[in-house]
């Protein structure tokens, strides 16, 4: 076995590892949750077992200085980072108990749904409509 397959094992099993098994386990683990969700990434790298290669691993699709402070990953980018849109609903839901004048882009909103619901008429109150002939997309 090489030196780096030794190193390995323990750093995969911490991986995999429930949290349970090893009762401070569960302390780092929570801790190394809340740190990815709130995009903390020089936390998570010192929370790892193996900071150094957790910081290589980051930085072989994403090594720029900029990217450790980034809101997303490489896995989903941008776009589709679930952890991003997870805070921008909980963001959207905390508006939920003001009228609608407290709502970002609230008049983007009204109009948009005004343009669907004028589609919605114009298409003979079809709820599903598809690109060919299609029921659905």
């Amino acid at each position: 076995m090489t030196g780096a397959v030794v190193h390995q094992g323990p750093v995969l099993l911490g991986m995999v590892a429930p949290a349970t098994v090893i009762p401070t386990a569960k302390i780092r683990d929570d801790a190394l949750s809340k740190a990815r969700f709130e995009f903390r990434w020089r936390d998570q790298f010192n929370l790892s077992l193996d900071p150094d290669t957790a910081e290589q691993y980051h930085d072989q699709t994403l090594p720029a200085e900029g990217a450790k402070s980034a809101h997303f990953c490489s896995m989903c980018g941008p776009k589709f980072c679930s952890m991003k849109i997870s805070q921008e609903v909980r963001e959207f839901a905390k508006l939920q108990n003001q009228d609608s004048a407290g709502f970002i882009a609230a008049e983007e909103a009204e109009k948009g749904m005004a343009e669907m619901s004028q589609v919605y008429e114009d298409t003979g109150r079809e709820l599903y409509m598809g690109a060919g002939g299609r029921e659905h997309d």
